[in-house]
């Protein structure tokens, strides 16, 4: 790419306007970033503010009539390009957000951003008090304005399209909702039969384990995973999340509890696969829009690999096990890798998403995007939230929430961010894992010894070769067909869980 733009000013022009743009949305990120990690409780209306006017002024140059002109005469040299070119392939997806982005007016975007700050504080208040009450304006508020962000997107066949398309490119509300039946259809029956048998002992995991040697060992595992600690930090929050400055700062988040085991490690190995990904992205890529992951189901699908195909696996624990134990003498000892394996695998029917099983997972998923979808189609007004939440989990899952604090506020995106096209990509996610990681093994079918041993270079440099240098230069379908040849399918995804499952249980 650097070399085309000595020759070509224009390209080299866009280039310097976008590092401008990315610079701002960075300096956006670390704000969101000391909001939900180190931020005091007084700093919520200014930081509000502040996250407003960074957005509004990126959103007004990326829309500035001059990049539009570039743009348009960087098109008819497009043509001359292979398609999958750097050079091609930023001038085609920088067009596709900025057609998108122009239709937003700035001021609209600056409300949003406010409103998002606000709702996200209220919401982290309201959640340990248990007051849906409380946050209940705000997130009425959110949804009229992702209703007015949907409209300004004409055309589409349903108001949530123009927000999963934000999210995962190419995909559309019929287009999940078919995917999330045909997963019901298979899943629900193998719930079933799991429930119906005498459930795994866990308790291994439920016993006193200090916050500090919690830490120090997850640590020393996402280090092994290949995360570069150069290049990244972990620090505490209320809800885990990854976040990028650039490809040399890439940051994970993670939370602690000393009375269950499983819930720092794992989700920092599940951020610690987003962040591989962002490592991994081409330096070439910098500050430009293609130094990124291209979807949220793409980007899902690294985390949830790391976390389950990988973290979950009998030959993880056959190396890291003798580690645990070392750490925890005393309420490891007696527990034998058999019985922690079985134990963070148990199946059964939760409350919580974040600490879902594999099995159940994709139920929890499905209730959302339900549930959001028939809010921005009017169906569902937000004070009616609660009850639905509930009637959702009873009839998916058998269970009912005992509070909107592990129900209808447990789960952080509809606060901060849209209603709409923010949970398909956990699922998506889910599938392309599978599907991933068996397109690893046929290429590699060594990996499995090589994770008994407590080597994963060649899982990583799998998924550096196949996915992560590309950052968003493909869309998830050219994607999913360049790495393993095929289109996404559940099939990968059902075999796995029948197969790791029906010898489980």
């Amino acid at each position: 790419m650097q070399t085309l733009e000595k020759t070509h000013p224009k390209l080299a022009e866009l280039k310097t306007r976008l590092t401008e743009i990315n610079d701002i949305n960075s300096a956006a990120s670390l704000l969101h970033w000391d909001q939900a990690t180190y931020m005091p409780a007084g700093g919520a209306a200014a930081r509000g503010r502040q996250l407003a006017t960074l957005g509004q002024i990126a959103h007004e140059k990326f829309t500035a009539p001059a990049i539009g002109q570039l743009l348009a005469d960087l098109q008819t040299d497009r043509t001359s390009l292979p398609y999958d070119t750097d050079e091609a392939s930023l001038i085609r997806i920088t067009k596709r957000e900025y057609d998108r982005a122009v239709k937003v007016p700035a001021e609209f975007v600056a409300r949003f951003s406010h409103h998002r700050t606000e709702c996200y504080g209220a919401w982290a208040k309201a959640r340990p008090e248990n007051n849906f009450a409380a946050v209940q304006p705000y997130l009425e508020r959110m949804l009229e304005l992702s209703r007015e962000y949907a409209n300004f997107f004409p055309g589409y066949e349903h108001i949530a399209d123009p927000l999963i398309e934000d999210a995962d490119y190419g995909m559309t509300a019929n287009t999940v909702r078919s995917l999330f039946a045909r997963l019901r259809e298979e899943l629900v029956p193998i719930v079933q039969s799991i429930a119906s048998q005498p459930a795994i002992d866990d308790t291994c995991l439920r016993q006193h384990f200090p916050e500090d040697r919690q830490l120090a060992f997850s640590h020393q595992v996402i280090a092994q995973l290949g995360y570069d600690l150069q290049r990244g930090r972990q620090d505490k929050t209320l809800h885990p999340f990854m976040t990028k400055f650039s490809l040399g700062d890439v940051r994970i988040t993670t939370r602690v509890y000393e009375n269950h085991l499983a819930q720092a490690l794992f989700s920092s190995i599940h951020e610690t696969g987003h962040a591989m990904y962002e490592q991994g992205i081409s330096p070439e890529f910098e500050a430009t829009p293609l130094a990124n992951g291209t979807s949220a189901g793409v980007h899902e699908s690294q985390s949830r690999l790391w976390e389950n195909l990988v973290g979950r696996s009998r030959e993880f624990w056959q190396f890291f096990y003798p580690q645990l134990q070392a750490v925890f003498p005393t309420q490891l000892q007696d527990v034998s890798v058999e019985t922690f394996y079985r134990a963070i695998n148990k199946v059964e029917r939760s409350l919580i998403r974040t600490d879902a099983d594999e099995v159940t997972y994709n139920l929890h998923v499905a209730i959302r995007f339900e549930l959001e979808l028939q809010m921005l189609e009017g169906k569902l007004a937000v004070r009616d939230l609660p009850a639905a939440w509930n009637e959702g989990y009873r009839t998916a899952l058998g269970i009912v929430p005992s509070s909107d604090s592990e129900g209808v506020m447990q789960d952080v995106h509809w606060y901060m961010g849209s209603i709409g096209g923010m949970f398909q990509g956990y699922t998506l996610g889910n599938l392309m894992s599978a599907q991933f990681f068996a397109a690893a093994l046929q290429a590699h079918p060594e990996i499995p010894t090589q994770i008994q041993q407590g080597n994963f270079q060649t899982l990583l440099n799998w998924l550096q070769t196949n996915i992560y240098q590309h950052g968003c230069k493909y869309t998830p379908v050219e994607l999913m067909q360049k790495a393993t040849g095929n289109p996404l399918s559940i099939d990968p995804f059902i075999s796995y869980i029948r197969q790791k499952y029906g010898e489980i249980y």
